[in-house]
């Protein structure tokens, strides 16, 4: 069984918060264990709690676009929420639940060790760039120990604010860049571990 296996049957028995009595199906996450791009969305929706995969309704097909925009599929990508259960109207994560949530999160990125994460939406923008706002932040890549992060607007934003729409779909177009930029960092890095310098 892979590791990620493992932590998903983990996740399905959760009982860490009141979400867990509400949900139809938890929702861990999916995609590759060796994904170089990691994708945090903010919390499962209906279609999300019906099915047990992240991004499957309007947003998901938005996000489907944007990733086909830069020559992925999201087969190649990893995606996964800041919280594993859907909350109740679909309303806001509350903080008790993000960080019942956050060891599963931390699990699955240590796993992966990917190059480049990419928040979308305020709430897992706040887990690497705290009392910041988004509107300043996004498109902005920063590097923090091994890996990149990348925060951007979540997709379900353009679809309440058309205005958005362009703004997230020119953010998502810099990733190539920023996955090239992670590239060239870990080879350096690899370099300097040969001559003995790290």
């Amino acid at each position: 069984m892979s590791a990620l296996t493992e932590l998903y049957h983990k996740i399905a028995g959760c009982q860490d918060c009141e979400l867990a009595k509400y949900r139809n199906k938890v929702v861990p996450g999916e995609g590759p264990e060796d994904a170089d791009l990691f994708l945090i969305g903010e919390a499962p929706g209906w279609h999300e709690d019906q099915q047990g995969r992240p991004f499957v309704g309007p947003a998901g097909q938005f996000l489907d676009q944007l990733l086909d925009s830069i020559g992925l599929r999201r087969e190649e990508v990893y995606i996964a929420n800041v919280i594993k259960c859907r909350p109740s109207q679909n309303r806001d994560p509350l903080p008790l639940e993000i960080q019942a949530c956050r060891k599963w999160l931390d699990l699955q990125i240590e796993i992966i060790r990917p190059k480049v994460i990419v928040t979308l939406g305020r709430y897992s923008m706040a887990r690497y760039f705290p009392h910041e706002t988004i509107s300043k932040v996004h498109g902005r890549a920063r590097k923090f120990s091994d890996v990149i992060c990348y925060p951007m607007y979540h997709p379900a934003a353009a679809l309440h604010q058309g205005s958005l729409r362009r703004i997230i779909e020119a953010d998502m177009l810099q990733i190539p860049q920023v996955l090239a930029q992670a590239e060239r960092t870990a080879e350096t890095i690899v370099q300097a571990q040969q001559l003995g310098l790290l």
